[in-house]
């Protein structure tokens, strides 16, 4: 199964009883594994969990940190990105070369890096007063 494929079976499983906006995502880490997440709307926060972040959680609670690809797919018009909390999310777990496919169920496809969609990424080495 595609990354592309996984990420449009895990958006049916989308909670969007506020938006019916439903976003899925898969990524494959450098070992080969692929975990996908789909977006989570709330009566408290609307706007919901990302489904690039359900990704990355399942990936952590398998033990993975290493994102290799990443693709993300929705119902629109045109390829939907990253949110920005997801980008910096993403950031914390690839290389700035990370391939980030955004794509519609219409086939509509574009493809970023990581480096271009998060230029100057905030990173443990921002933190080092050495």
């Amino acid at each position: 199964m595609t990354l592309y494929d996984a990420a449009c079976k895990v958006r049916e499983n989308a909670y969007a009883p506020y938006s019916s906006f439903k976003v899925g995502a898969a990524l494959r880490t450098v070992s080969g594994q692929v975990f996908a997440g789909c977006n989570v709307e709330n009566v408290a926060y609307p706007e919901g969990t990302c489904a690039e972040a359900g990704a990355i959680a399942a990936m952590c609670a398998a033990g993975e940190y290493a994102i290799a690809e990443i693709c993300v797919v929705a119902d629109s018009p045109t390829p939907v990105p990253p949110c920005g909390g997801c980008r910096q999310k993403l950031a914390e777990f690839a290389a700035p070369d990370l391939r980030i496919t955004m794509a519609t169920l219409d086939g509509a496809r574009h493809v970023i890096t990581m480096a271009e969609i998060l230029p100057g990424a905030f990173s443990a080495g921002h933190m080092d007063k050495s």
